[in-house]
């Protein structure tokens, strides 16, 4: 099964395309393998189970547990930092043992696990355990799949490939949250139904991953595997310095979704239970872009994108604070939210993988991964004191600034790469 936009001619090397040995590659080039549309499904599903869960854990510990907001604001720091911890070690895994499959498997079935706790257990210390659990399983799994998804794609459309995975992983996000709103809407206190819908989802989308994706491996197609080089060699030097740096600033200038959400709500007043709805919005605009945005990046170039991605989100920045109706600010706050992760989630990992050869390729993704996450968390904070000590809107307009000056300094540092196609990222993955 293929997800076919053009009928030009297929090229030469199709080493990683998802064929089995022995039969043919079908003619033109394919946006999406078998696997990459597998994956997004089984992505799909586990993000029905994640976000229909995070979308009403504030509730749930705060209303229904009793919990302090202190005891909430370390769950939800464990929930947002603990997968970065775990990311680079997931990644080196899955290229030591060169099993990305069941590295990914492992991490799936850990949150799924993970859910069971959620029926049963109540307490603070319970708690943390399977929230930890839980963002463990999503720090190991990501890297491997993104390798996966990188082995059985054309590489001159792998942001586009990425596009799709991210597409259908975006349809389970916006379906989490309105599912989790529909259950509470139905059942007044029904956290333990959507936990058990939570299980049920997660559940299915292991078994589809266990049973139905192949485990591509990259070593066994190298001609010489003595010759293989360490991952870590590959990340600190090239190209990849400049990525991982990149990432890095435009992160400590991110600031978490919520914060955004909050202003929003601020500026409107609108009622509590419609919070999650966000969420949605922001996903469904993500999913509506991702593709589109996937093949403008092989186009014109991956860094060029995921630099643009940005401007997005300070867009999203300026228009929370605007005088303007507070409907019209809040739906362009959400499309360009969304456009931004759709212009750097997934085109990050594809540049990624397109400046590293298979046998690190995990491992750089998941430095990638790890960068972004940790500085996101620092921002996060960071915004937290900023809001404290200068107000909603003051602090955000300091953020937007902070932003608008990076961005250029961003494209500087990452000129060189500014205008390079797919075949000259996979040359200098090569060399």
């Amino acid at each position: 099964m293929y997800i076919s936009l053009t009928n030009s001619p297929a090229p030469a090397d199709d080493k990683n395309r998802d064929t089995l040995p022995g039969k043919r590659t079908p003619r033109g080039i394919r946006t999406a393998s078998s696997t990459v549309i597998t994956l997004g499904i089984v992505s799909m599903l586990t993000d029905i189970s994640s976000e229909s869960v995070s979308a009403i854990l504030p509730l749930y510990i705060t209303g229904f547990l009793g919990l302090s907001t202190i005891a909430f604001g370390v769950l939800d720091g464990l929930y947002q930092g603990t997968s970065a911890v775990v990311r680079i070690a997931g990644g080196y895994a899955s290229d030591r043992l060169d099993q990305p499959k069941w590295v990914a498997f492992v991490g799936y079935s850990l949150a799924a696990i993970a859910r069971v706790g959620l029926l049963f257990w109540t307490g603070f210390a319970a708690l943390s355990a399977v929230i930890t659990a839980d963002r463990i399983g999503k720090g190991i799994r990501t890297a491997p799949r993104d390798a996966l998804i990188t082995a059985t794609s054309d590489p001159a459309r792998l942001a586009a490939a990425f596009g799709v995975h991210r597409m259908l992983d975006n349809i389970g996000a916006a379906i989490g949250p309105f599912l989790a709103f529909v259950i509470l809407l139905v059942v007044p206190d029904g956290f333990h139904v959507v936990f058990v819908a939570s299980l049920a989802f997660a559940t299915i989308g292991v078994a589809i991953l266990g049973f139905v994706v192949p485990n591509v491996r990259s070593r066994r197609r190298a001609r010489d595997e003595a010759r293989v080089r360490m991952p870590w060699r590959t990340i600190v030097r090239g190209p990849m310095r400049r990525v991982l740096a990149a990432a890095g600033i435009l992160g400590l200038v991110t600031i978490g979704d919520g914060f955004v959400y909050l202003v929003l709500q601020a500026r409107s007043d609108f009622a509590a239970m419609w919070f999650p709805l966000l969420y949605v919005g922001t996903n469904v605009a993500f999913l509506a872009f991702a593709v589109p945005l996937g093949r403008l990046a092989d186009r014109i170039g991956r860094a060029r994108v995921f630099v643009w991605g940005h401007a997005a989100l300070l867009a999203a920045y300026i228009v929370a604070v605007l005088p303007m109706a507070d409907a019209v600010a809040t739906v362009l706050c959400l499309v360009f939210l969304g456009g931004f992760y759709a212009a750097t989630d997934g085109v990050l990992s594809a540049l990624t993988s397109q400046l590293t050869p298979a046998e690190s390729r995990a491992t750089a993704i998941a430095s990638a991964q790890t960068v972004v996450a940790v500085a996101r968390f620092v921002s996060a904070a960071g915004f937290g004191i900023l809001w404290f000590a200068l107000g909603r809107d003051l602090a955000m307009l300091v953020v937007a600034i902070v932003l608008a000056v990076a961005l250029p300094l961003v494209a500087v540092l990452l000129h060189p790469l500014l205008r390079r196609t797919a075949a000259a990222d996979s040359e200098a993955a090569a060399g």
